[in-house]
């Protein structure tokens, strides 16, 4: 990473690489600016209709981070053919077109090479106005901070691979890692959030050490019992069955963290658990999350919540209590 180029500003490049940020912003006109982003990562599901659903919901989600409309997408393939088939391709594709049409994008192109293990995900570019970017930085002291997602993905996948989730178990994590946030980012109309970012792989304390880091001079307090969870996470966590990039997320970011006494290690892990297409995070004013929340309810989704809030930098970036 330390050879990317830095230092050289062009005025136009509203959000870039400084802070670690879901997408990159590029200003074309007063009134429009442009959103890029790219993912793509191996099965986590064994259906390739699901898979690709999963694949697109993620590889969205980035624009709608940053307060954008999706427009164009182009798919990213790495495939056996010779092995797995053209069936299974298929499927995949089918499944991300149809969660691409869902978003309102337009597939326009792609790219394809033979792989000895599957990859897919997409390339989005988004539209918004330069003075509605919504940046990963800018919470103040007095924000309350909202999740639309639940976490426990990553510990709930790693238990697919190990056969340990129930069909109800399982269809629950897919349709999580498919929903769009389209709805959560629209349902922020009108509102004015200091600072948005998606869940994704450095997990819930990951996202929300970045936004406290990159802000500055805060600290953000989570309340373990607010935050929602997928039914069983607690119990596969403590199990033990938890994959590797939760472990590592742990590790990651323990100078930044205190925790409260009373969290053992699985509430921790969970709290770092890697996620594939999770939720936003946002800070914005107590009344304004609560209209948020209001709101999100009302529009089927069930499972925001507000777990906790922002003060001046007290001892370390995050709090978790």
């Amino acid at each position: 990473m330390r050879h990317l180029p830095k230092g050289e500003h062009d005025p136009n490049l509203l959000v870039g690489l400084d802070t670690s940020d879901d997408a990159g912003v590029y200003k074309l006109t007063e009134d429009l600016a442009m959103i890029q982003t790219v993912d793509f990562f191996t099965p986590i599901v064994d259906d390739p209709y699901m898979f690709g659903q999963i694949a697109a919901a993620n590889s969205l989600s980035d624009v709608y981070a940053m307060g954008g409309r999706p427009t164009t997408v182009m798919n990213i393939v790495g495939f056996p053919i010779a092995t797995l088939g053209h069936d299974v391709l298929a499927e995949i594709l089918k499944g991300a077109a149809d969660k691409v049409k869902e978003s309102g994008a337009v597939l326009v192109g792609g790219h394809s090479i033979d792989d000895a293990e599957p990859k897919f995900g997409l390339s989005v570019t988004g539209l918004v106005h330069p003075s509605k970017v919504f940046k990963n930085v800018g919470a103040k002291p007095g924000d309350a901070i909202v999740l639309t997602k639940p976490i426990g993905v990553g510990i709930q996948t790693t238990a697919i691979k190990k056969d340990k989730l129930t069909k109800e178990q399982l269809e629950l994590v897919s349709e999580t890692m498919a929903q769009l946030n389209k709805t959560a980012a629209e349902c922020l109309a009108g509102l004015s959030p200091n600072a948005v970012t998606d869940v994704t792989g450095f997990g819930l304390l990951g996202h929300a050490t970045e936004m406290a880091k990159g802000t500055g001079g805060i600290t953000i307090h989570l309340d373990f019992e607010k935050v929602p969870l997928l039914p069983g996470t607690e119990e596969l966590a403590k199990e033990g069955i938890v994959p590797g990039g939760s472990k590592a997320n742990l590790r990651w970011i323990q100078d930044d963290v205190a925790y409260n006494d009373h969290l053992q290690e699985w509430q921790q892990l969970i709290y770092c658990d890697a996620v594939t297409s999770g939720g936003l995070l946002v800070s914005l004013s107590k009344i304004e999350a609560e209209e948020y929340v209001t709101r999100l309810n009302e529009k089927g989704i069930h499972t925001a919540a507000i777990i906790g809030e922002v003060t001046k930098l007290t001892h370390k970036p995050i709090m978790a209590n």
